[in-house]
């Protein structure tokens, strides 16, 4: 590889003449490849999920591309990453059950609560038709709304709001995605906000062993639950 080369102007600023920027470049995204092989294959595949269209939309999607430049190299890793301050990235193994569990189609209409940086939501905008994410963090509307422009994706309604409560119970949901925190329990208008045959997928409980959810609207009064798994995120604030 080519040396580093620099020269200073008279400002004090360092500027590099003769590197090869192309080939760092291509070292850099060989490395992120690898690590996006890795996750799918010795990571989310083990944890059955095997939905073809979640693992294509894990390849699909550079998870790397909503994660800070000081956290790029952990951005495949199994693990919560502190991406926006207060919020986290939820680990690929439980994006992938959830978006396994809520079996999503291209005519979906989707919400999401959780949006942080805007990977998982990116993930659900490619499977369904649309979706409305909200956050509590003005910060991390921004953020999202900046990493979706940048591929492209556009059919995304970004929204800010205070508490989980504003949600209107209007159903004209699909499917539910809460991936902003766990619950202790669903709440009624999210449980309203799902049309007849709408999924929601929740963390609910108390730690330390909380319960991955799969709701399902069956009736226009009643509603069915399912524990996928044991696992522990932070609450919802």
């Amino acid at each position: 590889m080519q040396a580093f080369s620099w020269f200073t102007l008279t400002s004090g600023q360092e500027f590099v003449t003769s590197v090869n920027f192309i080939e760092v470049t291509k070292i850099i995204m060989t490395d992120l490849a690898k690590a996006k092989f890795n996750m799918i294959e010795q990571q989310v595949r083990p944890w059955e999920v095997l939905d073809p269209q979640v693992l294509e939309v894990f390849n699909q999607i550079n998870r790397d591309h909503f994660v800070p430049d000081s956290l790029k190299g952990l951005a495949y890793a199994d693990c919560q990453l502190p991406v926006i301050e207060g919020e986290s990235m939820l680990p690929p193994t439980l994006e992938g059950r959830l978006l396994q569990a809520l079996n999503l189609k291209p005519s979906d209409s989707i919400l999401e609560i959780g949006t942080c940086s805007g990977y998982l939501t990116a993930c659900l905008a490619t499977l369904g038709k649309h979706v409305d994410s909200i956050d509590f963090n003005a910060r991390a509307i921004e953020t999202a709304q900046k990493n979706l422009a940048d591929l492209n994706i556009h059919n995304v309604n970004l929204r800010c709001f205070q508490s989980i409560e504003e949600i209107s119970p209007q159903p004209i949901y699909d499917a539910i995605s809460v991936s902003a925190g766990s619950l202790p329990s669903i709440p009624d208008n999210l449980k309203n906000a799902l049309v007849i045959g709408g999924r929601l997928f929740a963390v609910c409980g108390q730690s330390p062993v909380k319960h991955a959810q799969l709701m399902t609207r069956v009736s226009q009064n009643e509603w069915t639950i399912d524990n996928l798994f044991e696992t522990d995120i932070a609450d919802l604030a």
